[in-house]
C-alpha cells in the first residue's frame, strides 16, 4: 500500500527523496495582483501600496487564573473584514517581492530545476508482478499515477490516472493503493490542497469502477485503505458525514467502514473505531489471510495502540495498549507479526508475536536496543520489512540514516552496503525476491538500488533515478556539533562550497524541524542551487523533538520540554558564528509547520541572532491553537491549555505572545495557505500583524498568501515555483547578495 508523507513536505524546506504523497503527518482570500511569474528586475513597488493597519481590539482569556491580552483575536474570523485585510497584506507582500531586482532570474532558475526535462518517479508499490508509482514529468502541474512492468522499465511506464485531466490543476493524488491483483487501484483525490480527500475506485485505464465515496481522508488524521484478499472488496477509513455529527466535529471521530465492490456505498458496513479518541488516526493493512490490521495513533504524539480483525469471525480484537509503546506492527511470513517496541528500548526493539498468539505477552524479541535508533514512521509507511528468511530495518545514526539486514531469529546478515552519512529508505514490499532501497546526501543526488539477498548485488536502476539538472561536485558536507544550553550536543550539519574562507563574512541559510519524532535526513539540496551558486552556505540542524537518537530525544523535544528545541536552534546559530562561517548579519533562517513555530520563537527569543527568517504555514499562538481542528491533534505533542502544567509551559515560548513592542526586528516573510487544513491561516495572520505594530526598525515584515493551496501538498508547480522564487529573492536581498540579471 501506498500513504507516503514525505518529510520534507513536512518540514517544508525542499530536499531529495523518494517521498510523493502526504495522508499525514485549514475562506481564501482573493487571488492578488502582482503574483505573475514573469515580474520583471525593474519592477518597482507602488507609493499607495502599503499594508493595511490591524486594528487592536483586546480580548483577554483566562487560563488557571491567568489574563492573558490577545489584542488581534479578531483575526481569527472568517468573514469580509478579515479577508479584505489579508487581501490587503498578500497584494503588498507580493508588490515588494515583485520588484526585486533579478525575481525574473530566480524563478527561470528554479523552473529549469523543478520543470526540468526528466521524468521524476515516486511513491513506488509493488503489487501482482507490477509496480505503480507516482510520476512527475516536466509540464505537470502534478504528479500522475501510472502503471510499469518493472522498476527497469519505467520509460515504458503507462499511465492509469492524471489528477488533472478534468481541467483543475489543484487537484492532486493524495494516496492510492493497488488491489492484490494488480488490477485496480483505490485513490484519494484532493484539490487546492485541502487534503479533504474522496475514495475512486479506478481500473487501468483511470476510469472509476464504483461510484466516489466521500470523506476518507482529511489533513487532520489522514486516511487509509486495504483491500480484501480477493480484490473484491475494501476497508476505508471514513469521517462524519454532514448531519452525523456537528460541522466543526467532522475533522475527527475516524471509523473504519468496509465497502463490497458493486453494492451502493449506503450499504457499507461500519466495522471498527467508535469507541477510539476523538484524535485517533488509524492506518490500515491487510494480509494473504484475509486478515485486517489497525494501527491507531492517539493523535501525533508517537503513541499507538493495535487491533486484529479476524476473517473468520469479523470480530476485532486488541493487540497492543498505549502503555505498551509499541510503535510499529507489520504482518510477516507465515501470518505473524513483527513488532517494534520502545519500552524499555527508547532506541527501539524488534519483538516477532506468533499469528496464534493471544496475548502481547507471548512475543519474543528478536532484535534487541542498539547503540543506533531503529526507524519508525505512521505516516510514511515506514518500519520492518519481512521477507521468507529476513527482517530489515533502517536504522537512524542521528541524521543519517541505514538499512541492515537479519535473519528471522535477529542474527545479522549481509545487507545493502549504501554511503555512510546518507539516507537510506528501503521499499516496505519487496519487487519479487529482490529489495529496493534508495539512498542519497546532501550533495548526491538519490538513486534506487535493486538489492539482490541471494548474491548480495546492488544495482543502480537508472530508469527510476534520472540525474538532476545541477551537480553539487564542488560542495562538501560537514558534520559538526553545537552545545546546547544544558550540555547537550546537538548536530550541525553544514553543505559549505569547497574552499571557501571561514572568515564570518559567508550568507547562510539555517533550518530546522524537531517535532513529532521526525527524523531531519540527508537529501539533496539541489533546489537550493540559486542560492548555493551565489555563495550561500545551507546548514540543517539535528534538533531534539526529532529521533535521530531515539524515543529520549523526541522526549526531550515535547510537551514540557520544547524549549529544549529552540534552545538547541539558537546554540546552532550561535556555533556557526563561533566557527566563522557566517555572521549574524549575514544569517537567513527558514522552517515551516512546526518548524515555522521554531522560526517564530528564534525570532522572538533572539531577535538579533538573524537578519532574516523565513516562516511557512507556521504555529504562533500556542495557546489557542488547539481551537483548530489540527491543533487538537498536536496536543499530544505540545501538550494542553487545560492542564495547568503544560499551559505554563506553553505560555513561556508562544511566539505571539512573546512579540516585544519598539524592538527592531530583523526582515521576515511568513507564508500561508488560505486552504490549510493542518495550521490555520489566523496563526500568520496575527503574528504577522503584531509584528508590524511592533517593528521600529526598517526591515520588512512581509505575509505572503496562496489562494489555491494549504500546507504545501498538492501544490501546483506553477504556484511552487513562484513562492520559491519569492522566497530565495527576499533571502538574497536581505542578506545583501546580488542576485544579478
Amino acid at each position: 500500500m501506498q500513504r507516503v508523507a514525505s518529510v520534507c513536505a513536512l518540514v517544508l524546506f525542499a530536499c531529495g527523496g523518494p517521498a510523493a504523497t502526504t495522508p499525514r503527518a485549514t475562506v481564501a482570500p482573493p487571488p492578488s495582483p502582482g503574483a505573475s511569474l514573469d515580474a520583471g528586475p525593474d519592477a518597482a513597488v507602488e507609493d499607495d501600496v502599503v499594508p493595511p493597519v490591524a486594528a487592536i481590539r483586546p480580548v483577554t482569556d483566562r487560563y488557571h487564573g491567568v489574563a492573558v491580552a490577545d489584542p488581534y483575536q479578531w483575526l481569527e474570523a472568517d468573514d469580509p473584514e478579515v479577508a479584505a485585510w489579508s487581501a490587503g497584506q498578500d497584494r503588498f507582500a507580493r508588490a515588494v517581492l515583485d520588484a526585486i531586482p533579478g525575481l525574473a532570474t530566480l524563478t527561470g532558475e528554479l523552473r529549469a530545476y523543478l520543470a526540468a526535462p526528466i521524468t521524476r518517479y515516486s511513491a513506488l508499490t509493488p503489487s501482482a508482478g507490477k509496480v505503480f508509482a507516482l510520476r512527475k514529468t516536466p509540464a505537470a502541474q502534478q504528479r500522475d499515477l501510472v502503471v510499469m512492468d518493472a522498476p527497469e522499465r519505467a520509460d515504458a511506464a503507462r499511465l492509469v490516472l492524471d489528477p488533472t485531466a478534468g481541467g483543475d490543476a489543484h487537484q492532486a493524488i493524495d494516496w492510492f493503493v493497488p488491489s492484490p491483483d494488480g488490477t485496480k487501484l483505490a485513490v484519494s483525490l484532493s484539490s487546492g490542497g485541502s487534503e479533504a480527500g474522496t475514495l475512486h475506485v479506478i481500473g487501468l485505464d483511470g476510469q472509476d469502477l464504483e461510484p466516489p465515496i466521500p470523506n476518507v481522508q482529511r489533513g487532520t488524521g489522514g486516511g487509509d485503505v486495504a483491500w480484501r484478499a480477493d480484490g473484491q472488496a475494501l476497508w476505508y477509513t471514513r469521517y462524519p458525514a454532514p448531519g452525523e455529527r456537528p460541522d466543526d466535529e467532522r475533522d475527527f471521530w475516524m471509523q473504519v467502514w468496509s465497502h463490497q465492490l458493486g453494492t451502493p456505498a449506503a450499504d457499507d458496513r461500519y466495522e471498527f473505531g467508535r469507541d477510539l479518541p476523538k484524535i485517533a488516526e488509524i492506518l490500515l493493512d491487510s494480509d494473504a489471510d484475509g486478515r485486517l490490521l489497525a494501527s491507531v495513533q492517539n493523535g501525533d504524539g508517537g503513541v499507538f495502540q493495535h487491533y486484529l480483525r479476524d476473517p473468520r469471525t469479523g470480530r476485532w480484537r486488541q493487540l497492543t495498549r498505549w502503555d505498551d509503546q509499541v510503535v510499529s506492527a507489520v504482518f510477516g511470513a507465515k501470518g505473524d507479526l513483527w513488532l517494534v517496541s520502545t519500552k524499555g528500548a527508547p532506541r527501539g526493539q524488534l519483538l516477532r508475536l506468533p499469528a496464534s498468539a493471544r496475548s502481547l505477552r507471548q512475543a519474543r524479541r528478536v532484535v534487541a536496543q542498539g547503540p543506533d535508533t531503529i526507524v519508525t514512521s505512521f505516516s510514511d509507511d515506514v518500519g520492518p520489512v519481512v521477507t521468507r528468511d529476513r527482517v530489515y530495518l533502517t536504522y537512524q545514526t542521528g541524521g543519517p540514516s541505514e538499512v541492515r539486514a537479519f535473519t528471522l531469529a535477529g542474527k545479522p546478515a549481509p545487507g545493502p552496503a549504501l554511503p555512510k552519512v546518507a539516507a537510506a529508505y528501503l521499499l516496505p514490499r519487496p519487487v519479487g525476491a529482490d529489495l529496493l532501497v534508495w539512498s542519497e546526501s546532501y550533495v548526491t543526488p538519490g538513486a534506487w538500488f535493486r538489492f539482490t539477498p541471494a548474491t548480495g548485488a546492488l544495482t543502480e536502476v537508472a530508469p527510476l533515478s534520472p540525474r538532476p539538472p545541477v551537480s553539487l561536485a564542488g560542495w562538501e558536507v560537514r558534520r559538526e556539533l553545537a552545545s546546547s544550553a544544558d550540555g547537550t550536543s546537538v548536530p550541525v550539519n553544514i553543505v559549505w562550497r569547497t574552499g571557501t574562507p571561514q572568515d564570518g563574512t559567508t550568507p547562510c541559510v539555517v533550518t530546522g524541524y524537531g517535532g513529532f519524532g521526525i527524523s531531519l535526513e540527508p537529501g539533496f539540496v539541489g533546489n537550493q542551487w540559486p542560492l548555493l551558486k551565489r555563495g550561500v552556505c545551507f546548514a540543517v540542524v539535528n534538533l531534539r523533538g526529532g529521533a535521530e537518537f531515539g524515543e529520549a530525544w523526541h522526549q526531550a523535544g515535547m510537551l514540557t520540554n520544547k524549549q529544549h528545541v529552540f534552545d538547541d536552534f539558537a546554540a546552532a546559530l550561535d556555533h556557526l558564528v563561533a566557527r566563522g562561517y557566517t555572521s549574524p548579519a549575514r544569517t537567513a533562517i527558514i522552517g515551516g509547520s512546526n518548524g515555522g513555530l521554531l522560526m517564530g520563537a528564534a525570532l522572538t527569543q533572539h531577535p538579533g541572532r538573524v537578519a532574516v527568517v523565513v516562516a511557512k504555514v507556521g504555529i504562533y499562538d500556542m495557546l489557542r491553537t488547539e481551537r483548530s481542528a489540527n491543533g487538537l491533534f498536536n496536543t499530544t505533542e505540545y501538550g494542553s491549555v487545560t492542564d495547568p502544567t503544560q499551559f505554563a509551559a506553553l505560555y513561556a515560548y508562544s511566539p505571539y505572545h512573546h512579540v516585544t513592542p519598539q524592538t527592531r526586528y530583523p526582515a521576515v516573510l511568513m507564508t500561508t495557505g488560505a486552504n490549510d487544513p493542518r495550521v490555520a491561516p489566523w496563526q500568520s495572520r496575527k503574528m504577522i500583524a503584531a509584528l508590524q505594530a511592533a517593528q521600529v526598525g526598517d526591515a520588512p515584515i512581509l505575509l505572503r498568501t496562496s489562494a489555491t493551496s494549504g500546507h504545501g501538498q498538492g501544490t501546483s508547480m506553477d504556484d511552487r515555483i513562484a513562492e520559491d522564487a519569492h522566497v530565495d529573492a527576499f533571502i538574497l536581498a536581505q542578506l545583501g547578495v546580488p542576485i544579478g540579471p
